[in-house]
This record gives C-alpha cells, sequence and structure tokens, in this order.
C-alpha cells in the first residue's frame, strides 16, 4: 500500500554493484530461489542473469539486466550494473532507478577499479549502501582486512559519517547463506532479505502528483519496436493511455502505451497499471531519448535530464572484399551489416553508427575496445561476414589542446615481474600512482595511463607475466595528449600469392617469426600469415612444395615438424594489427590481413603519399 508521507513501502529499488566474478550472478540465482520465484522441483538452470552465451563462456555481465523478488509482500528490483568497465559507461542511468545499493566485494581480491568506479558514482547519488563481503569460503579469503580496505575506499571517495555507518554481511552466494558475522552459523539469505527490505528507502514521490517518468535506459524489440525504460517518479500510468513526450528541446509530442511491462524475476510481465517507484517498460514510442520525461497532459513539466557517456573508441567495419570471401557467412552484404548495426544502435544507446564518406563502410563508436570485440563476436555468431579495423581512441580538442582519453589502470603481477611490467607501461606513457606489497607474494600497482596505451597491450601482458598477472581498467576521464609512442615493435608476415598453406613452406618460415595458420588453410596475397620478429613486413610463400627428385640424401624422407599454433582469437587479431591492417571476420574463421592486398597497390599508396 502508499502511504499519506509519499513512500510506495511496497516497493524497495536496489543496485548491485560488483567486479567482474565477484559472484553477483550467482547471489542473485539464489535470491531467486530462496525468494519462492520458483516452485519447488522446477528445473532451472545456472546463472540466469547471463542469458547471453557470450556471458555465460566468459563468466561477465555484458549486456546489463534489470530483475526483481517479492519478500514478506515487498517486490524488490533489482538493478544489474555491468562489472566490467567498458560495461559501464551506463552506470549513472542504472544508479538513478535506484535508492540503494549493494556492494558486493570478493573476500580475497578486495574492492577493484570498476567496484570503486560505481561506488563514486553510487555516494554521489546519496544511495543507502549495504556491503555483501562474498566468497568468504576461499581458501585465501581475508575478510578483515577486506573490510579495512573497504573503509579506506569509502573515506577515499568522500562518504559521509551516515555512509560510513553501512549494514554488513557475509555471504556466500554460492552456497546461498549470509550472516551478520563470521562466526554465526548461517543457513540462507534471508538475512539479506530483510536487510534490503529495512535498510533500503522506500521511493517516494510527489503526493496525488500526475504522471511522470524519466526514460533512463532504452531497448529494442522486432515485435513491439523501441523500448524506453525508467523509473516512476510520480502518478501511475495505465496501458493503452495517451502520454505526452516532452524532449530535449521542449518539443511536446503525443504518444500512445501501446503495452506496459513490468519486472518478475529475471522476465518481463505485461501490466495493466503501474504506480509510483515501479520501473517499466513502455512500447509504443518510435522517437524516444535518453532522458526525456514521458508524462500525462496535466503535468507538461520536463524531469531533469540525464545524460548518456560519449564514446572514446571506434572501430571501422567493412563489408569482406578478400579473394575468398562469402564462402563461410551468410550474410555478407554491405547493406546486411547495416541494417545489423542499426539495430544494435538502438539496443545499446552507448553504441554510435556512423556511415563512412566513402560510402563503402561504418564507423562504430563504443566505451572501449572489448565491448566492440563482443559486438564483433555476437554478429560473427550471427552468420555475418565482415572485416574490422584497428580500434581507435576518440580525441577531443578544447581552447586549441587537443585531449584523449585516460584509464585508470590496476596491475597485479609476481614480484619478478614488475620491472617488465612497469617499463613497458611507462613507455606507452603510463604514470605510477600507487605501489603496495599484497601477503601473498605479490605486488600490486596503480596507473594512469593513456586508453590508446591499453590498445594490443593484454596479449603482451599475459605473456609477460608467464599468464599470472591480472589488470584491470576503467576511464577515468579526459587529460592532455600524452605525445606519441610505438603501437607495435614486429611486422608481419604477408603471404605473395593465392593457395593453400603447405607444412614444408610452413616449417621453414618458423625462424622468421610466429606462425598464424597451418597447413591446408587457404591463403591469398596480402592475408597475414604470421607475425614477423623483426619491426618491417616480410613477403613469403607459405604454398611453397619440396622440390622431387629422383636424388636420394641423407634426411630426405623425414617427416615435416612444425610448432603447435595457438588459435586465433578475435581479441587477439584485433590487438595484433596495425594501421594497415584489417581482421577477416567469418563464423569460421578469423584472418589477417592487409587492408590493400596486393603488393603493387601498396606500393603506389606509399609513393603517392
Amino acid at each position: 500500500m502508499t502511504n499519506k508521507n509519499g513512500n510506495n513501502d511496497s516497493l524497495r529499488n536496489i543496485a548491485i554493484i560488483a567486479h567482474v566474478d565477484h559472484g553477483k550472478t550467482t547471489l542473485v540465482d539464489a535470491m531467486f530461489r530462496q525468494s519462492g520465484l520458483f516452485r519447488k522441483g522446477q528445473q532451472v538452470s545456472e546463472r540466469l542473469m547471463d542469458s547471453l552465451d557470450l556471458e555465460r563462456e566468459r563468466g561477465i555481465t555484458i549486456a546489463a539486466k534489470n530483475c526483481s523478488v517479492i519478500w514478506k509482500g515487498v517486490r524488490i528490483n533489482i538493478i544489474d550494473t555491468p562489472g566490467h568497465a567498458d560495461f559501464g559507461g551506463e552506470v549513472e542511468r542504472g544508479l538513478f532507478m535506484a535508492d540503494g545499493a549493494l556492494l558486493l566485494v570478493d573476500a580475497s581480491e578486495g574492492p577493484l577499479p570498476q567496484t570503486r568506479f560505481v561506488l563514486e558514482k553510487a555516494l554521489q547519488a546519496n544511495l543507502k549502501i549495504i556491503v555483501v563481503i562474498n566468497k568468504i569460503d576461499r581458501q585465501d579469503a581475508r575478510p578483515a582486512q577486506v573490510l579495512d580496505e573497504i573503509y579506506d575506499l569509502l573515506i577515499e571517495l568522500g562518504a559521509d559519517e551516515e555512509q560510513l555507518d553501512f549494514p554488513l554481511l557475509y555471504a556466500n552466494g554460492k552456497a546461498g547463506v549470509a550472516a551478520a558475522a563470521l562466526d554465526e552459523d548461517a543457513r540462507d539469505l534471508h538475512l539479506l532479505l530483510d536487510t534490503i527490505v529495512k535498510e533500503v528507502p522506500a521511493p517516494d514521490y510527489t503526493a496525488e502528483g500526475h504522471f511522470q517518468m524519466l526514460v533512463a535506459d532504452l531497448s529494442y524489440s522486432d515485435y513491439l519496436g523501441r523500448l524506453a525504460i525508467g523509473k516512476v517518479m510520480n502518478g501511475r500510468v495505465r496501458s493503452k493511455e495517451d502520454l505526452i513526450r516532452i524532449g530535449e528541446d521542449g518539443s511536446r509530442i503525443p504518444l500512445n502505451v501501446s503495452k506496459l511491462q513490468v519486472y518478475e524475476g529475471p522476465f518481463l510481465k505485461e501490466t495493466e497499471m503501474a504506480g509510483p517507484g515501479d520501473i517499466v517498460v513502455v512500447s509504443g514510442i518510435d522517437d524516444v531519448h535518453i532522458g526525456d520525461t514521458i508524462c500525462t497532459k496535466g503535468a507538461l513539466k520536463p524531469l531533469k535530464r540525464i545524460s548518456v557517456d560519449e564514446p572514446t573508441v571506434s572501430m571501422r567495419f567493412s563489408a569482406n572484399n578478400s579473394p575468398i570471401s562469402g564462402r563461410e557467412g551468410v550474410y555478407v552484404q554491405s547493406s546486411r551489416i547495416r541494417e545489423r548495426l542499426r539495430k544494435e544502435a538502438l539496443k545499446n544507446v552507448s553504441i554510435i553508427v556512423e556511415e563512412n564518406d566513402d560510402r563503402e563502410g561504418f564507423t562504430v563508436k563504443g566505451r572501449g575496445e572489448f565491448q566492440l570485440v563482443i559486438l564483433v563476436e555476437t554478429m560473427r555468431r550471427e552468420g555475418f561476414e565482415l572485416c574490422v579495423g584497428r580500434p581507435k581512441v576518440i580525441f577531443r580538442h578544447e581552447k586549441g589542446k587537443k585531449l584523449e582519453p585516460v584509464e585508470h589502470l590496476l596491475v597485479e603481477c609476481g614480484e619478478g615481474f614488475t620491472g617488465t611490467v612497469t617499463e613497458k607501461l611507462t613507455r606507452r606513457k603510463g604514470r605510477m600512482l600507487a605501489f603496495s606489497n599484497q601477503e601473498n607474494g605479490r605486488i600490486r600497482i596503480e596507473f594512469s595511463i593513456p586508453s590508446r596505451g591499453l590498445i594490443g597491450y593484454r596479449d603482451e601482458f599475459l605473456t609477460d607475466t608467464k599468464g599470472t598477472g591480472i589488470m584491470y581498467s576503467n576511464f577515468s576521464g579526459y587529460e592532455e595528449y600524452r605525445g606519441d609512442f610505438p603501437d607495435r615493435y614486429t611486422g608481419s608476415l604477408v603471404s605473395d600469392r593465392n593457395g593453400e598453406a603447405v607444412a614444408y613452406a610452413l616449417s621453414n618460415l618458423e625462424a622468421r617469426g610466429r606462425i598464424f595458420i597451418v597447413p591446408g588453410d587457404p591463403v591469398y596475397e596480402g592475408m597475414i600469415i604470421g607475425g614477423h620478429s623483426r619491426e618491417n613486413d616480410l613477403f613469403v610463400n607459405p604454398c611453397r612444395t619440396k622440390k622431387l627428385t629422383n636424388m636420394r640424401a641423407a634426411g630426405k624422407d623425414d617427416a615435416v615438424t612444425i610448432t603447435a599454433v595457438s588459435p586465433m582469437t578475435l581479441e587477439k587479431a584485433v590487438q595484433f594489427i596495425r594501421e594497415d591492417e584489417l581482421v577477416e571476420v567469418t563464423p569460421k574463421s578469423i584472418r589477417l590481413r592487409k587492408t590493400v592486398l596486393t603488393a603493387g597497390e601498396r606500393k603506389a599508396m606509399i609513393r603517392g603519399a
């Protein structure tokens, strides 16, 4: 029921803040089960919130989703926030719909960069914070030290005394238990759900006010068209009701709600009416933007707008024009790629698609290199065949100065690798901010580094630390351009003809560098078959066979042996290529190539430049 004081006590809206792999999705799964969302004995898959195949494979949240549980008559709307920085550009809009935040921290790793980024936004929004230290069953758990780190982080972010006096719980999301103290015998998550209902304030509203809703997110449905997602600030709305949309320029556009939906568990459920504090999904609006106000004719006053973060990285998309294009893909035409990217821009407001002046490709802008790679991988699995270029950062020019996006980078590695890591990051214009020793013999270092300095570095970092290093980063703002630096110190091994790769030729080329292909793979002129050990490109013949003669010699019939080739992934490919190179992506293969395939045309371009 709704109180006279303007608080809707039947609702709680809470955002979950957690870094990658700190157990957010597993904990929400346990909340679903223990709140009675599913009947007893019902077969339910794990990690319900990770509905995309890529999310399940990589163990991260890519598309933030809202959901709800009902506990003791109160609907708790849970607002997801992505754990990876590249998908965290829209965090402020998600937090706008919340009245509290659940800070979930790993009992071993402690608060990490994305935790810091989202927590800072939550404190600025003055949200009630509930701290949950998760994974207390880990052998290397150190909950006492992690709690101190959380206090240090809150103080550093300027939290006041009330925010520092937060409710604290210890949880094991996998087992579905939570307790107020480490020595308590916890059996379920009831204490967590009770704490949310008790501590998070109910959404307030203006008594007897007309309906007002601020659009905080957008989505798209093939059946319903554009979807507007937001929180009802005042009043009530009914399905099929005539409403007004107030745009950024103050324009008032009439609309009709064709369908009104709310969250029930991880799914959407159609409803006839929604009240103050409800998070609703409204369809029937063709032209709507983030920050628009949707209201009744009796309340034509716009709410304070929220903005969309600008993209920081761009990537060129184009149709595949290689000699072997069209053999593996279902959708190869430029028009199909354009339509798919347009639909992605409707679903994901952090993606901007622009058609290039040459009409032969598209520039796609996003919040980070990883976000764009995930888009390419998704299109690849849908049957698309295309080419993509190297990610580029988006510069700004203000008051005659060139500005570039800068990242806050946290690196954790063994003590023996710190020299190499520090040297390479400094070479990429990184500046060390902090250096600390961990209890387990590892070193944690924080850097401020240009976003372009991280493009192509992650694979190199894993090699330098022998696979034991961990690095996280998040966008911290724009700063003055820090100067040029080389992005790659090696060239490419480029095929000089069409054909099939031969084991004999590849075994002879191994001394020249690292090979990317295996015998039998199709090759063509201009295709990159490996990385050269020197700075220049080397044009090679991967199709050369052993000459057959009637002369015999010792070792003539020895078997050809070649080094095993690790499969080329999309991330590795995008990080490897230079400005004059492309990644050819098909449903079955990932190949590297020169933008201009023939050697004659490349030489002519160099002479013309």
